[in-house]
């Protein structure tokens, strides 16, 4: 599985960066992270306990809907729902639409993560 680089930086350089590279001032190299937070407390949230081990339980087991990940979890499915676009929202899972059901497919389960 992928391993995804998770920087933590405050809000108002995370947008500096930004403009300079959308101004072409500034190339980021490979190995810098793709995903940002503005802190480890939001960085907890989405990278909980809880959410690491459902993001295994896709891995392993690859349900076809949200609905059939639901009844393994015993989640309710607004709430796994909200968990899971959340993290779509940072790249952490992908939300492929097959047939009339969403499957949710996990795009990393390792994270190396840097602060700034």
């Amino acid at each position: 599985m992928k391993r995804i680089i998770i920087g933590i930086m405050p809000q108002e350089e995370i947008r500096s960066r930004m403009l300079a590279i959308a101004r072409g001032e500034y190339k980021p190299s490979p190995d810098e992270p793709k995903i940002w937070f503005t802190s480890m407390k939001s960085l907890a949230e989405v990278l909980s306990d809880e959410n690491r081990a459902l993001l295994k339980l896709i891995s392993e087991t690859r349900p076809e809907s949200i609905t059939g990940l639901a009844a393994m979890t015993g989640r309710k499915v607004g709430n796994l729902s909200r968990t899971l676009k959340t993290m779509s929202n940072y790249g952490i899972v992908e939300m492929r639409r097959e047939n009339r059901h969403v499957r949710p497919v996990v795009k990393a389960t390792e994270f190396q993560i840097l602060a700034a």
